[in-house]
């Protein structure tokens, strides 16, 4: 029975210290990118933080209902902001091209994005054998290299 008390009591302190370490990454958010996240989308007072693999500031938020993944350089610098929408909302242009082009892959997953190097485009991403096919396209239909 005692096993069962500190077997218990483990597994919950893991849990805790879990907890807090989530709150010790979020509370790490730079006070730039802060600062830059609130400039960029004022009035989004609660993002989710987290720090990505390519080592920028990841934000997770709703706005009007849909959810964005914004993400800024430690020093504020916004890189982009991306969201995922339906297929039947890409320009007609890009869907004719996918119809034309790529019509022998699925799609996984389709997101518009807005980049600060890049400007606005569209990344669809395409069922393949091994690793998933991303294809950008501007929005008048324009292949990203």
């Amino acid at each position: 029975m005692i096993r069962f008390i500190y077997a218990g009591v483990f597994a919950l302190s893991i849990s805790v210290m879990s907890c807090q370490e989530n709150k010790k990454e979020e509370e790490t958010v730079p006070e730039a990118v802060k600062t830059a996240f609130q400039k960029k989308y004022p009035g989004e007072n609660d993002p989710d933080w987290e720090k990505d693999d390519h080592g920028y500031w990841e934000s997770h938020f709703k706005k009007n209902g849909e959810k964005y993944r914004a993400d800024f350089n430690a020093d504020g610098t916004w890189v982009e902001t991306e969201n995922d929408i339906k297929k039947k909302e890409l320009p007609e242009v890009i869907l004719d091209i996918i119809k034309k082009d790529y019509s022998e892959y699925e799609i996984t997953e389709v997101e518009h994005v807005q980049s600060a190097t890049r400007g606005e485009f569209f990344d669809v991403e395409f069922k393949q054998k091994g690793k998933n096919k991303d294809v950008m396209f501007k929005p008048d239909g324009t292949i990203i290299k």
